[in-house]
């Protein structure tokens, strides 16, 4: 997720339960320019793992030489991102375009499966449209190159994120015994009940969740509690959304700097504060100020008001 799976947002998904994580998917052009925004992509710290580095380009050689340089920064494994719908990746060829190249995504693949000692992964859609699913050919033939898990949105580019997800090709794929690696499911999991009745429903081996996760880092801990015991952990408390709001703003600042790190914080209080009644105030606070010190004391002041809440 551009702009958002950085390490002060993984750090809270990972103190609550996330079992494994991406960075942002990075540019290959980038990459292999050295460009300071790619390269800084590449930090991933020992907490973190298991942590999968995100490729993404157009170019076969240049995807080749960005998932050597990914590589040397140490992940569990290289995901390569054929799924990512927006204009400015699909329209140069990269993303969810490969869905209209199967055969160059096929080669671009077995490229970069050649290239790392690392696993590989793919994240993907059903297809370009409803005329092009055709991820079951997709499975198969990335299965074939050498990939250790598939990933599923199960949109196609042009539905961006817009309906539903479908699952069913998903399931398909998950419950097809020519298909050994694991499948993963992707789409509109935002509740450990909808988390149970998928994994249930199509027989994933795993499932991955993104927009569900933002300023919402507890659903890890709550699906993987529901899963195992049937029951619904009580919401966070206003203490618990305040003390993961402080900590990733501290790492934000800990690994952007000061400046960049207050700015980059202001798109998540929404976030972390949904539905909290007569937040607005607070929030006008947190997205003006630009001092450390003085946003810290909005949150103080925000658990000194709500303290003990469950909401």
């Amino acid at each position: 997720m551009e702009d958002v799976s950085d390490p002060p947002f993984r750090k809270v998904c990972k103190q609550n339960g996330v079992d494994m994580m991406y960075t942002e998917f990075i540019s290959s052009e980038g990459l292999i320019r050295d460009a300071a925004k790619s390269t800084q992509k590449l930090d991933i710290f020992e907490s973190e793992r298991p942590i999968g580095i995100q490729i993404f380009g157009s170019d076969i050689d240049v995807m080749k030489e960005a998932a050597a340089i990914a590589t040397e920064a140490g992940p569990d494994l290289i995901d390569i991102n054929y799924g990512c719908p927006v204009k400015a990746v699909a329209c140069k060829g990269a993303g969810a375009a490969l869905l209209q190249d199967v055969p160059k995504m096929v080669k671009m693949t077995a490229e970069i499966v050649k290239s790392t000692h690392l696993p590989v992964t793919v994240k993907t859609r059903l297809g370009w449209d409803n005329q092009t699913k055709f991820i079951k050919q997709v499975a198969r033939e990335l299965q074939d190159v050498g990939i250790q898990a598939l990933s599923i949105h199960g949109r196609t580019r042009v539905q961006m994120y817009k309906g539903v997800a479908d699952w069913t090709l998903i399931g398909e794929i998950a419950q097809d015994p020519s298909i050994t690696i694991p499948i993963f499911g992707n789409g509109d999991v935002d509740s450990p009940q909808k988390a149970a009745e998928m994994k249930n429903r199509y027989g994933v081996q795993g499932i991955m969740i993104g927009r569900a996760s933002i300023g919402n880092p507890w659903i890890f801990r709550e699906i993987k509690h529901y899963l195992k015991t049937g029951e619904l952990l009580p919401g966070p408390t206003m203490q618990e959304r305040v003390d993961t709001c402080r900590t990733h703003f501290l790492e934000g600042i800990k690994w952007k700097g000061e400046r960049q790190g207050v700015f980059e914080m202001r798109r998540h209080y929404s976030n972390y504060f949904k539905h909290i009644p007569h937040f607005k105030p607070f929030r006008t606070r947190l997205v003006t100020e630009d001092q450390p010190e003085a946003i810290l004391e909005v949150l103080r002041e925000l658990e000194d008001t709500y303290v003990g809440e469950f909401v």
